[in-house]
């Protein structure tokens, strides 16, 4: 009934006691199974009256039963520019990250301040003075295989060192050792990317995916290159069918064997770990049993 349909979304606060502010939308439509795997701050590529209109409803639900604390107000927005609401998630959700970071305000500790009876202007959230600065980019990486259709990937993290630098910011608990389980979700990492525009920020969030280091288990780090590098994603022409509607990519993904250019340097690296971690337990556990030592 919502064709090519975008995700839009509105952070709110609340205090209960009718006073509420937004801090701008976030667009979320790049999902796979209706899991959100790419978020921007603020939605830049719709018309500034989409947006505003969508903030306006916001406003007027929460407003209207007194919400208190941090939540979310979602819709769906059609190729008209039409807004359906969907939920109000009470919550902090996940990607929070991309809004702290465009507005400067951190959400979760508002939201302490809040149950503990402030009110928003004794915390510093007047409406007026929320201005979002720039665009910011939420990456999920998740212990997935793309190649297998997103298998689950588990198992030891050999080794693990994030990205560092301007504008990149890391929300996250991995390290070397770590054990990848199969009974949790499979986020691992979520990378946030800030540049004052929408071309800078996707070059950041390229440098930082390409730049880190994780080993042991499979990540879906390749995909979300191709997501990036893909010219729909580029022009800000994508919706809630983007990837089922691209099937390329899946195709040719980096660091993978049908990516030749890669492929050499990442088989040397695996090769020369494996020899280092191989002595690494001799050293510590000696010969195996089972090998008639």
């Amino acid at each position: 009934f919502v064709t090519d349909a975008k995700h839009v979304e509105v952070q709110v606060i609340g205090d209960g006691k009718g006073n509420v502010v937004h801090l701008w939308e976030r667009d979320c439509s790049v999902q796979r199974r209706h899991q959100k795997i790419v978020e921007i701050a603020p939605a830049c590529h719709h018309p500034m009256e989409v947006r505003q209109a969508v903030l306006d409803d916001a406003l007027k639900i929460t407003k209207a039963c007194n919400y208190k604390n941090a939540g979310t107000v979602e819709f769906l927005v059609d190729d008209q520019g039409r807004h359906y609401f969907m939920e109000v998630n009470p919550r902090v959700q996940v990607e929070h990250t991309v809004t702290e970071q465009v507005t400067g305000i951190d959400i979760v500790q508002s939201t302490f301040l809040i149950a503990g009876g402030a009110s928003l202007e004794e915390i510093g959230l007047v409406q007026e003075k929320i201005i979002p600065r720039g665009v910011a980019m939420q990456c999920r990486i998740t212990t997935e295989d793309p190649a297998k259709d997103f298998a689950p990937s588990t198992g030891m993290l050999d080794v693990c060192r994030h990205s560092v630098g301007p504008g990149l910011r890391i929300d996250g608990y991995s390290y070397p050792g770590m054990v990848v389980q199969p009974y949790f979700d499979s986020l691992l990492v979520k990378y946030t990317a800030t540049h004052k525009n929408w071309d800078g920020v996707i070059r950041r969030m390229r440098r930082a995916l390409r730049d880190n280091h994780i080993r042991g288990v499979k990540t879906n780090i390749p995909f979300l290159l191709n997501v990036l590098d893909h010219p729909d994603f580029i022009k800000g022409t994508f919706d809630l069918n983007f990837i089922q509607n691209n099937p390329e990519l899946l195709d040719n993904l980096p660091g993978t064997p049908t990516a030749v250019e890669r492929t050499t340097e990442g088989q040397k690296y695996d090769h020369l770990e494996g020899y280092l971690k191989y002595i690494a337990n001799l050293a510590v556990n000696g010969h195996p049993k089972t090998l008639g030592a």
